[in-house]
């Protein structure tokens, strides 16, 4: 029970915590969404967890509190029958899965997300009733009843590779909770989506966790992993996702529908476009100075070799100088840091000086020394490793080749390069990266545009999948 309560007691400072950054960022007519008066949360009861080694696991969790106070929604508007098949989304954000099932000719009942912001966007864009909603405390009462199917796509922070991925981040839970939702209200079919590392590492146990919810309320489950170049998007983003169906119906495959191009079939074009305000880099400025130093395909990193990677000793005039012995003992600390392993995780570790004497055949001590007091060499327990051990930043992009996934830092020139002018890209070029028609216009601050956009999936992803899922629907 004590874990129980903790598990609660976490996940509730996080929101608490969310709720208040978002709420700095908006404008002062916008108000964080907030739990109305005498609701109660989603009680202990509700919940069945499995303490293992690692991981507090949500197993299963018999039933979803609705509220007695709620936002004024008919009860009918779930039920209502239509010639277009209704479905409800859970953690919406701004709505790139749900416009690509509007596209396929479905119908928003309703969705909820836990940032105003991106609610609003929804809204301004679908026309539909979403809702900021905290969704621990299950859905408001008589929403999403009867809808044909039900989408989710928890935050996937906790599991990116990009990201901590901390097992105990309060944000994995979600992945589960959203299987629970999808149990208690029984939509013909139930579509979740997240990263790739959702089902890596002892990660998995969450995925397996909404797996084993939706068998033993009687769905049947097809997963499938899919790539936005196969899915009508110039773009290297890769999804995993979970269908589950309660109707007697044999699913197929689920394959590509379009090749997605490259980046200059969608960056063409732009003059007047909305959120199209590319900012140039300061032609003095340390990042320009790094930036003019790469190619298309190359990005600043220190830690591979080969024509795509450069390294900060390659910068002298933003990194400092260094001669021709000094660069040959760093180009040994690349090759021996990944050769002689030590450690389970990772994939390199410093390295011992006569590990270097021996590859390099000559005393790297002196050298060591004063590549330690230029900042590009640092020394621990008579151990030698790379001071910048980051695998790439300011990544520039190819004309001719299909972007990086697009996240939330994708308007930062730091991570990511425009191919051929000194900045980053702007919120309208990861917007048509991603799938998102130009008249699909983003308001909020620029910062909130993009992690808008960076968590979506791309709209022609969502297209694909609901074309799929009314294979799954009953007649």
């Amino acid at each position: 029970m004590r874990g129980q309560i903790q598990f609660l007691t976490d996940l509730g400072l996080w929101i608490s915590s969310l709720d208040q950054r978002v709420a700095r960022s908006l404008s002062g007519d916008l108000q964080s969404p907030r739990t109305p008066e005498g609701v109660v949360p989603l009680a202990e009861e509700h919940l069945s967890l499995t303490f293992g080694k690692k991981v507090n696991r949500i197993s299963k969790i018999r039933s979803i509190s609705v509220f007695a106070t709620t936002p004024q929604e008919p009860a009918t508007m779930a039920r209502a029958k239509s010639a277009s098949p209704s479905f409800g989304s859970l953690f919406s954000g701004c709505g790139g899965f749900d416009l690509g099932f509007v596209q396929a000719g479905f119908r928003c009942a309703g969705a909820f997300d836990l940032d105003p912001v991106a609610v609003e966007n929804h809204n301004k864009n679908l026309g539909s009733r979403a809702i900021a909603w905290d969704l621990r405390n299950g859905l408001p009462k008589d929403m999403l009843t009867g809808v044909d199917v039900l989408v989710a796509g928890p935050p996937c922070q906790g599991f990116s590779l990009a990201g901590g991925r901390r097992m105990n981040d309060p944000r994995n839970q979600l992945l589960p909770l959203a299987a629970t939702i999808a149990a208690t209200i029984r939509p013909q079919v139930f579509v979740a989506e997240n990263v790739a590392g959702s089902k890596s590492g002892d990660h998995k146990s969450y995925w397996e966790s909404l797996l084993g919810i939706m068998k033993e309320a009687g769905y049947a489950t097809r997963e499938f992993t899919c790539v936005g170049t196969d899915y009508g998007v110039p773009q290297l983003r890769k999804r995993c996702l979970v269908v589950a169906w309660r109707t007697n119906k044999n699913l197929p495959d689920l394959n590509g529908c379009s090749a997605g191009g490259v980046l200059r079939d969608v960056l063409g074009n732009l003059d007047g476009v909305s959120n199209h305000d590319p900012v140039q880099l300061e032609p003095d400025s340390r990042i320009a100075k790094i930036a003019r130093r790469l190619r298309p395909g190359q990005k600043l990193c220190n830690v591979r070799q080969g024509s795509r990677s450069v390294h900060t000793w390659d910068i002298p005039e933003v990194f400092g100088r260094t001669n021709a012995r000094e660069r040959q003992v760093l180009e040994a600390l690349i090759r021996t840091r990944r050769r002689r392993r030590v450690r389970s995780s990772g994939d390199a570790d410093p390295v011992p000086i006569d590990v270097l004497d021996a590859d390099l055949g000559f005393p790297a001590a002196p050298f060591l020394q004063t590549l330690k007091t230029k900042g590009f060499v640092r020394e621990r327990d008579s151990l030698f490793d790379l001071v910048h051990t980051f695998n790439g930043k300011f990544r520039r992009l190819e004309w001719q080749r299909p972007s990086y996934t697009v996240d939330t830092r994708f308007g930062d020139p730091r991570y990511f390069l425009h191919p051929s002018e000194e900045r980053g890209f702007s919120a309208r070029e990861a917007a048509r990266i991603q799938g998102f028609p130009d008249s699909f216009v983003f308001s909020g601050p620029t910062k909130a545009q993009f992690r808008m956009i960076g968590n979506a999936v791309p709209p022609p992803m969502g297209r694909a999948v609901a074309d799929f899922v009314r294979l799954a629907l009953n007649d």
